[in-house]
């Protein structure tokens, strides 16, 4: 096992070694955010910020899966060290990139133009600003994993090789949150989401059982 995993593992969900009083302001800023949203009635927005929240749990996911197959470590990782968390939720997740997506897919969906057929250097809207945000994601992520704030591990997963981070890390995120945004039918939209986190919820309660996570 990695010494990355090994200091992540001594504060995995243990509040009594890593709580801090920053995590409250922080949590009511995040409902503040979306209670705003659904007080101006744009549920295509909370609806599209919570798709993306829920795609990224799900990473996070499969993310502890791998480390407790390899038993060396996550594709991610957040350890003990610089950037300490409030709470390290998940071996590659902690409390504060949770409430990070929270509001990034509020964010993001606000940032779409109204018409969604509207052509952007004679592309779709929709796919020029995916394309940006999740580059832009990318360049972030990679300046969090030069800082110490964020471990990879592996040489497929790294600032060298950013190309499965792309693909996978960030690019379902925008889609699947555009996707629902733009959704007719808030019905559509609300199976969807429900979904999402249907899975997530299964799975942390599948594999959380067993000791995976």
């Amino acid at each position: 096992m990695s010494d990355y995993s090994k200091s992540a593992l001594e504060i995995l969900r243990n509040p009594q070694k890593t709580m801090q009083w920053y995590i409250i302001p922080m949590f009511l800023f995040v409902l503040y955010i979306y209670y705003s949203e659904l007080h101006d009635k744009h549920y295509n927005v909370v609806l599209g910020g919570l798709a993306l929240w829920g795609m990224d749990l799900f990473n996070e996911i499969w993310n502890s899966i791998v480390f407790h197959a390899t038993g060396f470590a996550p594709v991610w990782g957040t350890p003990a060290g610089p950037g300490n968390t409030a709470l390290l939720l998940l071996i590659g997740y902690n409390i504060e990139i949770s409430l990070m997506f929270a509001v990034m897919g509020i964010a993001v969906c606000l940032s779409l133009p109204e018409d969604k057929k509207k052509k952007l250097l004679g592309i779709n809207n929709r796919i020029v600003y995916g394309i940006l945000f999740t580059t832009v994601a990318v360049i972030i992520e990679c300046f969090l994993n030069y800082s110490g704030l964020l471990t990879w591990e592996y040489p497929w997963w790294s600032r060298k090789a950013p190309w499965l981070i792309w693909l996978i890390g960030y690019a379902p995120f925008f889609t699947v949150a555009f996707l629902v945004h733009d959704m007719e039918k808030r019905k559509n939209q609300v199976i969807t989401v429900a979904i999402i986190f249907g899975v997530d919820i299964a799975a942390l309660i599948v594999f959380g059982s067993i000791g995976w996570m």
